[in-house]
C-alpha cells in the first residue's frame, strides 16, 4: 500500500495532466494540489517523468485487474472464445467509462515518455492488445468466428472500446449497461460470430 502522500501526488498529477497535458503541466502545481512542498514531493518522485510513469503503471494495473475479474466471472481460459471476447470488451468499455480521466492519460500521454520508460509501457500495451487477440485467434481456430480479417476486426473492437473515454457521459441518455451490451454485440458481429451447433441440431 502506498503512503497517503504518494497517493495524493498521483491524484494531483492525474488532474494536472488531464487539464493541461503533460508538456504544459507544472510540477509546482502538482505539489500544491497535493498540499505539499516541492521538497516533500521530491521525496516520492524525481519529477514529471517519474510521476507519469507511475500513473501509467497504476492505470494499467487497474485495467488488467478489471479484465481479469470479468474473465474469471465467465470461466477464465476454459470459457468459449465468444464469452472471453465478450468479457474483455465489457470490462474495457466499463473501465473507459468509469475511469475516463485515467484512461485518457493511458491512451494519450505515452508519447510523453522518455525512451526507456516508453519501452516498458509498450510491453504492457502489447499485453493489453493480446487480451483481444487471443480470444479472436481462438475463435477463428475453433470455427466460431468467420471474419477473414481478424487483425482489422481486433483493431476496430479496441478502437470502439477506447473511444468511450472521450465521449461517454454518465448523465446522458445511454446507460453504461446498455452501452456494454451493444459493444459486446458489435464486437461479435465484427468477428462474424456463428455459434457452433450440436450434432443433433445439424441433423434436423
Amino acid at each position: 500500500m502506498r503512503p497517503a502522500g504518494q497517493n495524493a501526488l498521483l491524484e494531483a498529477a492525474r488532474q494536472e495532466f488531464a487539464e493541461r497535458g503533460f508538456g504544459s503541466a507544472s510540477i509546482r502545481n502538482i505539489a500544491a494540489r497535493a498540499g505539499m512542498s516541492l521538497s516533500a514531493m521530491y521525496h516520492y518522485y524525481s519529477g514529471k517523468q517519474e510521476l507519469l510513469h507511475a500513473l501509467l503503471d497504476e492505470g494499467m494495473d487497474r485495467y488488467f485487474g478489471s479484465v481479469t475479474a470479468e474473465l474469471t466471472a465467465v470461466g477464465g481460459d476454459d470459457a468459449a472464445p465468444a464469452d472471453r471476447l465478450g468479457a474483455v470488451v465489457a470490462a474495457t468499455t466499463r473501465f473507459r467509462a468509469e475511469h475516463a480521466t485515467r484512461s485518457n492519460i493511458l491512451l494519450l500521454e505515452e508519447r510523453s515518455l522518455e525512451p526507456e520508460r516508453l519501452e516498458h509501457y509498450s510491453r504492457r500495451q502489447a499485453d493489453a492488445t493480446n487480451l483481444f487477440r487471443e480470444p479472436i485467434d481462438a475463435g477463428i481456430a475453433s470455427g466460431e468466428f468467420h471474419t477473414p480479417y481478424p487483425d482489422e476486426a481486433r483493431r476496430g473492437v479496441i478502437a470502439m472500446c477506447n473511444a468511450v473515454a472521450q465521449w461517454y457521459r454518465p448523465d446522458g441518455a445511454l446507460t453504461l449497461d446498455v452501452l456494454v451490451d451493444r459493444h459486446v454485440e458489435l464486437a461479435l458481429t465484427l468477428v462474424e460470430y456463428r455459434p457452433q451447433r450440436s450434432f443433433a441440431a445439424r441433423g434436423r
